[in-house]
């Protein structure tokens, strides 16, 4: 086990020397950018066929803290978070009488709630796939569970046996979950490898920006996903950007929830744009964006056109060849998914009206704006 750690830490340091290079390639369009600040990141991975987005960007986050906080970098295991997180839907899947959400979806705050619960492991440690050349593939766990669960509520009465019945499915299709990880000469646990990170759940702010609910009080974000009703903060939509601008000037990375449906959401060609003329032909020329207000995103989140798509990691911010900034954002559909090395160009336009949450260390957070929260 220790080769297999230190082996993962030498790789992930010679990732992030070729990082820069590959994702500088020329774009398939008529951009070009200008990358003004960049935090360092783990390399791009693939979440395979499965809807566990959430864990590959907020375990990526998580990778570019450690880096922020002094540590060597580090490929954590996303399945290691997505297997204990189903344990925790089910029961209240069951407990809500099946009348809450079981689906593969979450959001940051899961991973972030495994880790204070549970710990941590290496990718290396629990890959969670049977064989190390598979991509990931929950298609038929995620049908597994789901009939299970389903027919359980319908039953008037239960035995203690559907929990271990249900960590059955999960290690089977996933694996069974280490006891113990050996690095160096150190045997942990990982819930004592989590706590070594020197990372605690509650430095983490997740921010959002919609006009039902009050401005700098929390609310319940009301996304399928949220299945266990977090709140997050509530801010005016610059306020939001200012965060995230801030973040990425100081050297803090932004792990990002939105919308993906859009035709100006072309990852293929490594960008994301709001065009202002519907019928405009993309990916031809640089074009126009729409003006975003408070007033469009939330029309787009009350009638159903913006939704909780995927979760990315913003990693960097960027300008055109006109000065328009846009934010390097970490996807995790495979390093060869188009010709950024998995990475894109969201323009700042495509933020304010996509956008469904974030997540930052607090100190992230502008000193006024934290004030406002009563975060200081």
């Amino acid at each position: 086990m220790k080769n297999i750690v230190l082996l993962a830490l030498m790789l992930g340091v010679s990732s992030l020397m070729a990082q820069e290079e590959t994702r500088k390639n020329t774009l398939d369009g008529p951009y070009e950018f200008t990358i003004e600040h960049e935090v360092a990141a783990t390399p791009v991975k693939s979440q395979g066929r499965t809807g566990t987005c959430w864990s590959f960007s907020t375990t990526s986050f998580l990778e570019s803290e450690l880096i922020r906080k002094g540590n060597d970098p580090m490929d954590l295991s996303e399945m290691f978070v997505v297997r204990n997180i189903y344990r925790e839907k089910a029961a209240l899947y069951v407990r809500m009488q099946g009348k809450g959400q079981f689906s593969p979806g979450g959001t940051f705050h899961d991973v972030m709630n495994v880790m204070e619960k549970y710990g941590m492991v290496p990718e290396k440690v629990y890959s969670g796939r049977r064989k190390d050349s598979e991509a990931h593939n929950h298609g038929e766990m995620d049908a597994v569970l789901e009939g299970m669960l389903k027919a359980l509520v319908k039953r008037r009465t239960l035995t203690d046996k559907w929990k271990p019945a249900v960590e059955a499915v999960l290690d089977t299709y996933l694996g069974t979950l280490p006891e113990t990880i050996t690095k160096g000469d150190v045997m942990y646990t990982p819930k004592t490898f989590a706590e070594d990170f020197g990372i605690k759940k509650e430095d983490y702010i997740e921010l959002s920006s919609f006009t039902h609910h009050p401005y700098y009080d929390k609310f319940v974000l009301e996304i399928p996903d949220n299945w266990d009703w977090n709140q997050v903060y509530n801010l005016p939509l610059d306020e939001l950007m200012a965060v995230m601008n801030n973040a990425l000037v100081n050297g803090y990375s932004v792990a990002w929830d939105g919308d993906v449906s859009e035709k100006g959401f072309m990852h293929g060609k490594s960008i994301a744009i709001v065009p202002k003329d519907p019928n405009a032909k993309l990916g031809a020329e640089v074009l126009e964006e729409m003006e975003i207000t408070p007033e469009i995103r939330q029309e787009a989140f009350d009638n159903y056109k913006t939704t909780d798509d995927h979760l990315m990691h913003i990693t960097g911010m960027a300008k055109d060849e006109s000065g328009k900034l846009f934010y390097l954002t970490k996807n995790s559909w495979g390093d060869k998914s188009n010709f950024c090395g998995g990475y894109l160009y969201m323009s700042e336009a495509y933020a304010r009206y996509k956008t469904v949450h974030i997540m930052v260390h607090k100190d992230a957070i502008p000193s006024q704006i934290a004030e406002k929260l009563g975060l200081k």
